[in-house]
């Protein structure tokens, strides 16, 4: 049987005291409406229909940001009122078929694990009619209420605004997510009333019209340890949970798989990160994008990485930012270094503190220790890059390359005005400003002489009157 899943995600998010829609304020850099989406299509449904609503025109514009694959997976419908979950399901109602099995899922929960709802999925195939996820928080405040029979089986749901004193009493309650079928859907979704203390359609009512009817509805108790990851957002404090939550989990496995982290507490994931063994992370560091990491890495303190592959026995220094490059093996950056986008650095580059380097290649061996800025270059191996260096790449409309051949000595406080070849083995004395091409093994010079003035007395500041 073909499944679809339901995400509501039409609400107004008041309580986050924002102008942007609430499904769109993130959880590790990505909108926590992204979260839930990736976690429906990794049940591998035929569609994810996503209820829009508040903010409707902003979520479906940062639809396009999924990748083309989500995409494909993702039908958007809208309801322009409010009234409730049940009204909100209903509007996808047209799309679903009757056939299919049904999952629906909040834009709000973007922790929800997968094997929880792969476990309301079984309980379909084993003839529920109905099965839906519960748990037994800590505080049951403000969550609807499972009501059951003596003998255990589920009776219904009452909200927490409509429910009695013996009522607020039960700890196991309700977490919205629930499997059925749209037939089912289609059946019985129009006989929810709006008879309760919101004056809204509750999904929540239909477990109770299909126990009525005499079909099995079955609730499923979440794992313990799973209770906190089904966590909704409705404000910010929540929202700093959920995203702790997150780090956690991400760090708590990545130690499971080796690698070693500092301090668990102080690390941020907010993409992928992939590594082989014996590496270490220090405190304070930011993974983006996807970061690749070989054998014996060490990464420092506070750096921020984006979009980077790093070769074995690698070391990046403390607080250094790195984006959109590629290291080989044995390199050294920082501390307090910058790789912008589209470099490639071969086996033993060094690049030292505040070097910032763009859109070059620089071969093997190479060192620029510091104070330099290295953008549109080619640099052969094993040349030495002088303090205060400058490849001065841009003419105020257009971008041109430097050239720098192998075995080159570039001394302190050179600029390199692009385009410009350095070619091998040259020799490019401190303070020179380099204009044209510079033969191999040749040493150039531009350095005024040497002016001295004897007995001279600095300027002084006259008395004030």
């Amino acid at each position: 049987m073909a499944l679809e899943v339901i995400v509501l995600a039409a609400g107004m998010g008041k309580r986050m005291h924002s102008s942007l829609p609430k499904v769109l304020h993130a959880v590790a850099a990505q909108p926590m409406l992204f979260h839930v989406i990736k976690t429906a299509a990794s049940l591998n449904p035929q569609a994810i229909h996503v209820v829009l609503g508040h903010g409707g025109d902003k979520v479906e514009a940062a639809l396009k940001q999924l990748s083309p694959e989500l995409q494909a997976l993702v039908k958007v419908c809208y309801q322009k009122e409010q009234l409730g979950t049940a009204h909100a399901v209903a509007q996808a109602l047209p799309q679903v078929a009757a056939s299919s099995q049904v999952i629906v899922l909040y834009g709000d929960t973007p922790l929800t694990p997968k094997v929880e709802l792969e476990r309301l999925l079984a309980a379909l195939n084993e003839g529920a009619a109905l099965s839906l996820l519960t748990a037994e928080p800590d505080n049951p405040a403000g969550y609807g209420r499972i009501v059951r029979s003596a003998t255990g089986a589920l009776q219904g749901i009452v909200e927490d605004k409509d429910a009695s004193p013996e009522q607020k009493a039960i700890r196991e309650i309700n977490t919205g997510m629930i499997a059925t079928t749209g037939a089912l859907l289609q059946e019985y979704l129009p006989q929810i009333g709006n008879n309760n203390a919101q004056g809204e359609y509750y999904l929540t009512d239909l477990a109770g019209l299909l126990v009525q009817a005499g079909q099995n509805v079955v609730g499923i108790k979440s794992a313990p340890e799973n209770i906190e990851l089904l966590s909704g957002i409705n404000n910010k404090q929540q929202l700093a949970f959920v995203e702790r939550l997150y780090q956690e989990h991400a760090a708590n496995q990545f130690l499971m798989d080796g690698l070693t982290l500092a301090d668990p507490k102080r690390f941020d994931l907010r993409g992928e990160l992939h590594f082989g063994q014996d590496c270490f992370i220090d405190i304070n560091v930011i993974i983006e994008g996807k970061v690749t990491l070989g054998n014996n890495v060490v990464i420092g303190a506070g750096c921020v990485l984006k979009d980077v592959a790093i070769g074995d026995n690698s070391v990046i220094s403390p607080y250094t930012i790195m984006e959109r490059s590629e290291l080989k093996v044995h390199t050294t950056v920082g501390p307090f270094a910058r790789l912008r986008p589209g470099n490639v650095l071969e086996d033993e580059v060094h690049i030292g503190n505040f070097v910032e380097v763009k859109n070059s290649h620089i071969e093997y061996g190479t060192k620029a220790g510091h104070l330099t800025y290295l953008g549109d270059s080619d640099i052969g191996a094993n040349t030495n890059i002088g303090a205060g260096t400058i490849t001065c790449n841009y003419d105020g409309a257009n971008k041109h390359r430097t050239t720098i051949g192998k075995d080159v000595f570039v001394g302190s406080d050179t600029q390199l005005v692009a385009p410009v070849t350095v070619e091998d083995g040259a020799t490019i004395g401190a303070g020179t400003t380099v204009t044209r091409t510079v033969k191999a093994k040749s040493l150039v010079v531009t350095r005024a002489p040497l002016r001295a003035i004897a007995d001279y007395e600095r300027p002084t500041k006259k008395p004030k009157a």
